[in-house]
């Protein structure tokens, strides 16, 4: 049983990373498509009653903001897994320009989930850290943790 929980600004490369590496296997968390925290909150106990891997995809900027999921997977004996997208606000801006409609976030909100941002620490809760970044030809990089 396992929760992962994404960290990063808009444009990191997040949704991305979850089609790619957990589409297959994990159900996706994500409040852009719940719209709520109450729908957020049933799909996330459904998940946890029925033992289902799950994928919080949201910017998730600073501890406090995570430690509710970790908290609640950890109640249930999920392991906690944290990627944190390691990207620059010039590259996200850069991705977030290629999007359209909704999906285009304003540049306001980028920045101000970017000043918000906190590294995550293993003592939060994590079982596992690891670090994602984009190389040049648009493949992820992962890393694990290191303090």
């Amino acid at each position: 049983m396992e929760a992962v929980i994404f960290i990063g600004i808009q444009g990191s490369g997040k949704s991305s990373f979850f089609k790619e590496r957990f589409f297959d296997t994990h159900v996706r968390i994500n409040l852009d498509m719940l719209k709520t925290r109450n729908r957020e909150r049933l799909l996330i106990a459904a998940c946890l009653e029925a033992k289902q891997k799950f994928v919080v995809d949201n910017t998730n900027p600073t501890e406090a903001e995570r430690k509710s999921y970790i908290e609640k997977a950890r109640s249930y004996g999920f392991s906690v897994i944290g990627y944190y997208f390691r990207a620059s606000v010039k590259d996200a801006l850069a991705r977030n320009n290629e999007r359209s409609g909704k999906n285009k976030i304003p540049e306001k909100g980028l920045l101000g989930t970017f000043n918000r941002l906190q590294l995550p620490r293993k003592e939060e809760g994590f079982d596992k850290l690891f670090y994602v970044d984009i190389d040049a030809n648009g493949s992820f990089i992962v890393e694990e943790w290191a303090v």
